[in-house]
């Protein structure tokens, strides 16, 4: 399809509204998803999983890392042989049945729910990303494409912060079930509005020709593929005991190692052009996965922080609107069936490693003072904790503006960053926002008494603008920087950093219970970001040598 004089007069293709309103839906059901999955697993009073907070974490992590690793596998199909619409459309069916799937009992259904979705994104994710990078190849729309990224950016968040308060409405009111189910239903319109936007990319979904050193894919099946499926079956049943705190973990990492072999055989091999920007890439990807580590916790650690250790209590006016909206959780001092903590909020478990439970009231008043507890007969309203996770996304939105304007003020003075020196600005607020929680275990003298809801608020806000000063410009700068025939496959790589990151903050959250003493938990984060931040500034002449001579530009 031909350009229009109108998109030849603005700023963004056409198509980015197309593309911003789809991935907005999608990321509306992941989302969703995530808000519950790791509450749906560890509770033990209303119909979950009920597994201790350590094996949560553990399949949580395994779930989100997988997710973002098939985008490598997803990326390649659409390069080579499906195209990217195709693929879009493909995974967000997937995705969506996945999530339906969720709301049948059973760990059958389950496994197969998590299987769909895990495959669904891999198709989805890489894809819609890289159709964005097609569509700003456009001479005419090349110098905004930053500011593209940025607002697909915003799409996404707010899909995600609107999420938890579906997922919390519909978990409350209905159950379960009916909560996996929206978001099933979120999906399918993304996917419609997909659709809808067609002939709007159609022109830059285009096969892009293998080079004649360029693997087949029957041969990256051969010796990637099926390499890493053998190597992660092998760790799983042939290490004993577990080296990286679970046969899950060590099944992931050791199975990572011959794709991560692959991406670096592919700078090995590729021509004198492409050697830079590849290697570039490598190195932007293995740094920013201490990124994701901290990020991805907001399901976990945070989420834990949030129902164990924050003051939920809702103000007296507020709780009608909020009841309506489906956010309010009451505890009361009535005995019922809780799981069965300690002081810590550790539980025990039996032989199956199900969590045990007894009679008492209900957890969140252990480390309450109790002339602060109800009266007898009296339900107190909570916040549900699921809806902190809304924080992350609301500052998105609210501070994209500011931050593409920001940058555009920089621009137009000569003093713009590089998007290698973006990234590691945002590993730096990364390391700050994790200080932040610091703060919080200090304010709650370790846990024993509940800490100010403002403590979660203002660390979601830190990482939110590291955040944005990361996330969008790595997409950015893979697009920018990738050769035209490799870029989704390109995109894989940098969701392979992702996924890889994933799986460690599911490594880390699990040590959760560990750590007697709460702020070690956060500092050890922040180390682990100061680490990765300090490797961008080392590297950063090199890399911004590397963007100006392949692009021109910064």
């Amino acid at each position: 399809m031909a350009t229009t004089q109108t998109e030849k007069n603005s700023k963004h293709p056409k198509g980015l509204y197309y593309l911003f309103f789809s991935e907005m839906w999608e990321r509306f059901g992941f989302y969703l998803m995530l808000a519950i999955f790791f509450l749906y697993m560890i509770d033990a009073q209303k119909g979950g999983l009920a597994l201790p907070k350590a094996a949560a974490s553990d399949i949580f992590g395994t779930f989100i890392a997988l997710v973002y690793l098939t985008p490598f596998l997803g990326g390649l199909l659409a390069d080579r042989v499906m195209g990217y619409r195709k693929a879009i459309s493909l995974g967000g069916i997937l995705m969506g049945i996945g999530y339906c799937l969720l709301a049948v009992k059973g760990d059958l259904a389950l496994y197969s729910a998590l299987g769909l979705v895990i495959i669904g994104n891999g198709f989805f994710k890489p894809n819609i990303s890289t159709l964005l990078g097609n569509l700003y190849s456009e001479p005419q729309y090349a110098e905004n494409k930053d500011s593209g990224y940025n607002i697909f950016y915003m799409g996404i968040n707010i899909g995600a912060f609107a999420a938890p308060f579906v997922a919390s409405y519909m978990r409350n009111t209905w159950g379960w079930g009916y909560a996996f189910a929206a978001a099933g239903i979120g999906m399918f319109l993304g996917v419609l509005i997909f659709w809808l936007g067609n002939k709007h990319y159609k022109h830059v979904d285009v096969l892009k020709p293998v080079e004649a050193n360029d693997m087949s894919i029957s041969k990256i099946l051969g010796i990637v593929i099926l390499p890493a499926m053998l190597t992660g079956i092998a760790a799983w049943f042939f290490i004993p005991g577990s080296i990286f705190g679970s046969d899950s973990t060590d099944a992931f990492l050791f199975g990572s190692l011959p794709i991560v072999f692959f991406y670096v055989s592919l700078w090995a091999k590729a021509s004198a052009k492409d050697k830079k920007p590849i290697a570039a890439m490598l190195a932007i990807f293995g740094v920013v996965i201490i990124f994701w580590a901290i990020f991805k916790q907001n399901g976990t650690a945070l989420t834990t922080w949030a129902q164990y250790y924050t003051d939920r209590s809702l103000p007296e006016t507020l709780e009608k609107p909020a009841q309506a909206l489906g956010m309010v959780q009451y505890v009361n001092t009535s005995p019922r069936t809780v799981e069965d903590y300690d002081q810590n909020f550790r539980t025990k478990t039996d032989a199956e490693g199900k969590v045990i439970t007894k009679e008492g009231v209900d957890p969140y008043l252990n480390n309450l003072p109790q002339e602060k507890w109800p009266a007898e007969g009296e339900d107190r309203p909570l916040i549900s904790p699921e809806l902190f996770q809304s924080i992350n996304p609301f500052f998105v939105v609210l501070l994209t503006p500011v931050v593409v304007a920001f940058f555009a003020m920089l621009r137009r003075n000569k003093k713009e960053p590089s998007t290698p020196a973006k990234i590691g600005l945002g590993l730096l607020i990364t390391a700050a926002s994790t200080l932040v929680m610091v703060g919080a275990v200090f304010a709650a003298n370790n846990g024993l008494e509940k800490s100010s809801a403002m403590w979660l608020v203002g660390s979601y806000a830190v990482i939110t603008v590291g955040e944005l000063c990361l996330s969008p410009m790595g997409l950015s700068l893979v697009s920018k920087l990738s050769p035209p025939r490799l870029t989704a496959l390109m995109m894989g790589g940098w969701f392979l950093s992702t996924s890889i990151g994933n799986k460690l903050s599911g490594v880390l959250a699990s040590l959760w219970d560990v750590y007697d003493h709460k702020q070690y938990f956060f500092l050890v984060n922040c180390a682990g970001a100061l680490l990765a931040a300090l490797a961008i500034f080392a590297m950063l002449k090199w890399l911004r040598n590397i963007v100006i001579a392949h692009t021109g530009k910064h």
